[in-house]
């Protein structure tokens, strides 16, 4: 148990703010790349790929952001720390959020109803519609056809 502790305070310092919401879009998108109980490479990518487009980043830059929010996801005991910071942000952004997390559930051409549903709860949680996520989800959908 000390050890643990120990652990968790003696972490290195990642140079992320940990208020930064490109921390908690991050860590969203590595809990949803594996709410279907594996990540695969092509979700990964898509991670990456949205990471880098949205927030104008270097691959350094996004694999470090990866990282730290893998570990914060790891920690993490519900969406609500990540949500909170979401929320302050203009609804453009929050809907392009949105969109990033359809780019990853469609990145392994399947649409898992786990994945589907933690897109509808996030999207609740930071208050994109449900009209808004349908319209998202049918336009990444389209765009990578998705097998059974």
């Amino acid at each position: 148990m000390f050890e643990a502790i120990t652990k968790l305070f003696n972490r290195p310092e990642t140079g992320i703010d940990k208020n930064d919401p490109k921390l908690s879009v991050a860590a969203l998108l590595v809990h949803l790349a594996a709410v279907d109980g594996q990540m695969k490479d092509a979700e990964r990518e898509a991670i990456k790929g949205a990471l880098q487009d949205h927030y104008g980043l270097d691959e350094q830059s996004v694999d470090r952001l990866v990282k730290e929010a893998a570990l914060r996801d790891a920690e993490a005991v519900d969406f609500y720390k990540f949500t909170a910071a979401i929320t302050q942000l203009e609804m453009d952004d929050r809907i392009e959020i949105v969109r990033m997390m359809w780019m990853v559930v469609f990145a392994d051409k399947k649409n898992h109803e786990l994945e589907d549903n933690m897109v509808w709860r996030i999207a609740e949680l930071i208050g994109v519609s449900s009209r808004d996520r349908t319209i998202l989800r049918n336009q990444v959908g389209k765009a990578q056809p998705t097998t059974p």
